[in-house]
């Protein structure tokens, strides 16, 4: 089976040049392209307060990471966790950043670039031009994020995997054919005009279209070819042959 990692992380600011560090790291296993149920979460007590701007996006205070283990008592269980798989971020080069960076300050070694997947780049590459956070893409593939008010590592991580699994193609989705299946909104506009056209059923019978002498001569040319008009008669051949039956419905 193919095991990636998808990773997602927050931290107490953007810049590491201002000694930015790691909060919040959290991760979920794929095997072939599907969640496994297996999950690795961990708050960081970065040993530095947190930038209020971004306390704003993720919601993490100085006080929720006061008690948490630095990175250095995680790390051991954070790398037995991705093991040798590849790793997918939203704007990889981000997580890869401080992560690596925490990893450096342990003595450890890095993650190097090859390993990552970037699903920024992927969906760039897709929808060239347009909006590609992941709050873009889960609207685009109507992924939900009732569940998302805030940024968090696993919340986020969840959703990726989902916009992941999209940007690799996709999969069917399960099928509700009861009473609550909830509509999906048309792919095009041009879907979305012939979906509200309001068209009624179609008339039975049609207008007819044969005229009485075409259908004498269509029933004299299955006579002379035909041994046996038993089978088409049974199945009302000369019904259907009839100017005031109509075309077939």
């Amino acid at each position: 089976m193919a095991r990636e990692i998808v990773l997602d992380t927050e931290t107490t600011g953007l810049d590491l040049r201002q000694g930015h560090r790691l909060i919040e790291v959290g991760g979920l296993e794929l095997e072939d392209l599907m969640p496994t149920g297996r999950t690795f979460h961990r708050l960081i007590n970065p040993e530095r307060l947190i930038d209020p701007d971004a306390i704003r996006v993720h919601g993490i205070t100085d006080d929720k990471v006061r008690d948490a283990p630095v990175f250095r008592l995680v790390a051991a269980e954070f790398l037995d966790f991705v093991g040798d798989a590849p790793l997918i971020a939203h704007n990889a080069a981000f997580d890869r950043g401080f992560i690596n960076h925490e990893l450096g300050l342990c003595g450890l070694g890095e993650l190097p670039e090859p390993r990552w997947i970037d699903t920024l780049k992927l969906a760039q590459t897709r929808f060239p031009g347009m909006a590609n956070t992941l709050d873009a893409l889960c609207r685009r593939f109507r992924i939900s994020l009732v569940e998302r008010t805030l940024h968090g590592a696993l919340i986020d991580a969840r959703l990726l995997a989902d916009v992941y699994l999209e940007l690799k193609g996709g999969r069917e989705r399960a099928l509700d054919l009861g009473a609550g299946v909830t509509a999906r909104a048309p792919a095009t506009a041009a879907d979305g005009a012939a979906a509200g056209a309001g068209h009624g059923p179609r008339p039975r019978p049609l207008t007819p279209r044969l005229s009485e002498a075409e259908a004498a001569r269509h029933l004299a040319f299955l006579e002379a070819q035909l041994r046996d008009l038993s089978l088409w008669t049974a199945n009302g051949l000369e019904v259907g042959l009839r100017a005031d039956a109509g075309a077939p419905a």
